[in-house]
């Protein structure tokens, strides 16, 4: 399915080349700042939201709120950043960014399937304040490459693993978050027993985020006692019956609201 996705988006980049050339907005571009990751470095604890309405895997996971009305209920809630998805696949898009940083003042990670230079200069003029780098589609060259484009546009790169080669090949890099994937990329189940398997190869200069499957504020916890930094969040979210609620305890508010 990866392979599938990743085929599809190199074309659907290849046709954006086309229609807008980087030369139409490189002008409008506004360096951006790192508050992705001041964001996450001055909490003790972090938690990523995810805006996400879909997944290749399961389809509609809500139906009931908007990518800007989640927005506002993490916001609301004890959420330090927002994830927002503009991948089709998940029935996201570009405009969305520009549509959430309208009714929040979190900072915001693009999450897509970056495999071209074209897509980081696209985010920043966008208003995403940082990207996702997927480890397992990307060459040790491309991945350098896309982290010092990034830097010298002010934007954050949170880089995706799932297995101890791509940590270790990350940890080759100047990447300075990484987030552990617990979603095997071949079945596509979900453990946290990956994040736990992977610490103990991980370097201490990195700041650790825990993705996919985490369940509840118990599984939180777990992670949290174990040393990693935060956690990114979106089915767990998006299918509570109270999405307030698992957001307060996601975020470890302790059953008291967070601001």
């Amino acid at each position: 399915m990866l392979n599938e996705i990743v085929t599809k988006k190199r074309r659907e980049v290849a046709i954006q080349k086309r229609e807008r050339p980087l030369s139409q907005f490189e002008k409008d571009i506004i360096r951006g700042d790192f508050r992705f990751r001041k964001g996450i470095k001055e909490k003790p604890w972090a938690l990523i939201a995810e805006c996400k309405l879909a997944s290749p895997t399961k389809g509609e996971l809500c139906t009931a709120y908007t990518e800007c009305e989640l927005a506002q209920i993490y916001t609301a809630n004890g959420a330090t950043a927002l994830s927002v998805h503009t991948d089709k696949h998940f029935k996201g898009k570009l405009e969305n960014i520009k549509m959430v940083k309208a009714v929040t003042p979190l900072p915001i990670l693009r999450k897509d399937f970056i495999i071209d230079a074209y897509q980081i200069y696209e985010s920043r003029w966008a208003g995403a304040d940082a990207i996702l780098l997927i480890a397992a589609v990307l060459s040790d060259e491309e991945m350098n490459e896309y982290l010092e484009v990034a830097a010298m546009l002010g934007l954050d790169c949170l880089v995706e693993v799932h297995t101890l080669e791509e940590l270790l090949r990350v940890q080759k890099t100047s990447a300075v978050l990484v987030g552990i994937n617990n979603r095997d990329l071949k079945t596509f189940t979900t453990d946290i027993s990956n994040t736990f398997a992977l610490m103990p190869y991980c370097s201490s200069k990195i700041v650790l985020i825990s993705e996919s499957g985490i369940k509840n504020q118990e599984d939180a916890k777990r992670l949290q006692e174990a040393g990693v930094k935060g956690i990114l969040v979106g089915e767990g979210l998006v299918c509570a019956h109270d999405i307030g609620m698992m957001t307060q305890e996601m975020a470890l508010c302790q059953g008291q609201r967070c601001s």
